[in-house]
């Protein structure tokens, strides 16, 4: 009885332990995050880039405060695939707004029709300018961190214009050339630019 106690005790405990392992062992060290988050921004501003990322209970933290104008985000390790992203810091309002709304289980529709009011009331800061977001991501992709390269992902830019339309711009509302500019979202306070470069073979 004592032994198939402890066998039943140590099988409780040995059940309890690859969900903590898994937690623990999903999100990469600070060290890796940024080295992976830098691969979206232009190389000229690696250096001097500010690196956000994802602490042991995977929320959003600083890892690195940067001098110049680019904000990293490392890849979310709770999600599928490879994304990371570098973009303008006057786009962190929209960002953080972004982050802080999933938080509170807003997605989607919802979610952008929080910000719309929002922007247009003056509450949430966009920027006056055309700001650029760099995005290296792949359903599929693979990050190798001995080598800190990525495999099977693919480069696009989004340049965000607040309220822009086609009208004031020149760009059609849909791609009319593979990897051509067209504009997304025209008129409202998530209007940007979509540039996807043709994959790589």
């Amino acid at each position: 009885m004592r032994y198939s106690s402890l066998i039943f005790a140590f099988a409780v405990v040995a059940a309890s332990l690859p969900a903590a392992c898994t937690q623990a062992q999903s999100i990469p060290n600070k060290e890796q995050q940024i080295s992976a988050a830098l691969l979206a921004a232009p190389e000229p501003e690696r250096a001097e880039a500010t690196v956000l990322g994802y602490d042991a209970q995977g929320k959003v933290v600083t890892l690195r405060e940067g001098t110049n104008s680019q904000i990293c985000r490392a890849d979310d390790p709770n999600q599928p695939g490879f994304e990371v992203v570098c973009y303008h810091k006057d786009l962190e309002p929209f960002m953080a707004r972004g982050r802080a709304l999933r938080e509170e289980g807003k997605n989607g529709r919802e979610l952008f029709d929080i910000r719309e009011a929002e922007a247009k009331a003056g509450t949430l800061k966009m920027p006056t300018h055309p700001a650029t977001l760099h995005i290296l991501a792949g359903a599929d992709a693979q990050y190798d961190p001995a080598t800190n390269q990525v495999t099977g992902a693919n480069y696009r830019y989004v340049v965000y214009i607040p309220f822009a339309t086609a009208a004031s711009t020149g760009l059609p509302e849909r791609p009319t050339v593979p990897g051509g500019p067209w504009i997304m979202d025209p008129g409202t306070h998530r209007a940007h630019i979509m540039i996807t470069p043709p994959a790589q073979e």
